[in-house]
């Protein structure tokens, strides 16, 4: 008897190289590059076994071309199905933007160390993003948003290329509205239908008032951007090891076999994603 891949129940903590299948149940174009898929993990059980933290990722499988790891974009208050948001810029990912709803694919996971979400609680929370990097930041700003009551203020630096690829534009218009989220957005590039802030997004730190004895800071972006947000972090006389970034890079197998994300002695995917700067001074070639 054939057994169809999605019939096939398997306890969460079961082989960690089994990917669970998982359903496409919606698709969003973000822009011409990117798009937010929401995913439901088919087997009822696992499906409520399965628990993440802002900062973690999964192991996407596309059967029969292969895996990638990719950040979780939904807050972990919501259960039953994860976001992601994926770019056009692979195998994989490009298999899965040809993928349709309804379609199946695989999930591992969750996997690595996200951001510290109790220990932020009562605390400012400083989070600046660029480009891709919104995408795990979003997960941690919709669990504040999901919790607003625990923490004190909340400011949102963000950063783009230019305006056509600027993400989650939805939740933007939504965060700018409400008075209890500061939201600055800048591009590199402006046009003509562009009405914020330009340049890098270390710009928007002038003028930006920081408690730095009740402030957590959280930064994902391109690699290159970590070290002068930091800087700038600093200058403000924020603690080290309230500073948080996320590496984001080289992870393959998401459970520190292939050695393939090592930095100094730790596994990105395993020690990390997510250090405090504290650590990832002492990780040779992080920042």
């Amino acid at each position: 008897m054939n057994t169809k891949v999605d019939d096939c129940p398997r306890d969460i903590d079961a082989n960690p190289y089994h990917p669970w299948p998982a359903r496409i149940t919606s698709i969003m174009d973000l822009t011409d590059k990117e798009k937010l898929f929401e995913l439901r993990i088919i087997d009822e059980d696992v499906r409520e076994a399965f628990k993440f933290d802002s900062g973690q990722f999964v192991e996407l499988s596309i059967f029969g071309v292969g895996e990638a790891p990719i950040s979780i974009s939904s807050a972990p208050s919501k259960q039953g199905f994860i976001e992601l948001c994926v770019r056009d810029s692979g195998d994989v990912t490009g298999a899965l933007h040809a993928k349709q709803c309804g379609d199946v694919v695989g999930l591992r996971g969750p996997y690595g160390r996200g951001f510290p979400f109790e220990e932020m609680k009562g605390h400012d929370i400083l989070l600046v993003a660029g480009g891709l990097g919104i995408a795990p930041l979003k997960s941690l700003i919709n669990h504040i948003h999901d919790e607003r009551h625990e923490f004190g203020k909340v400011t949102i630096l963000y950063g783009s290329r230019n305006p056509s690829e600027v993400l989650f534009r939805h939740q933007f218009e939504m965060w700018k509205h409400r008075d209890d989220f500061d939201l600055i957005l800048t591009v590199d590039q402006p046009d003509e239908t562009w009405d914020g802030e330009t340049g890098l997004v270390t710009k928007l730190f002038d003028g930006l008032d920081v408690d730095p004895d009740n402030t957590y800071g959280a930064i994902c972006g391109p690699p290159v951007m970590y070290k002068y947000v930091i800087d700038e972090m600093r200058k403000k006389s924020m603690d080290v090891d309230r500073i948080y970034v996320s590496f984001e890079r080289r992870m393959k197998c998401g459970i520190g076999k292939c050695g393939h994300c090592g930095v100094g002695h730790q596994y990105t995917c395993v020690d990390g994603p997510v250090f405090n700067y504290w650590e990832a001074m002492n990780l040779q070639g992080a920042i």
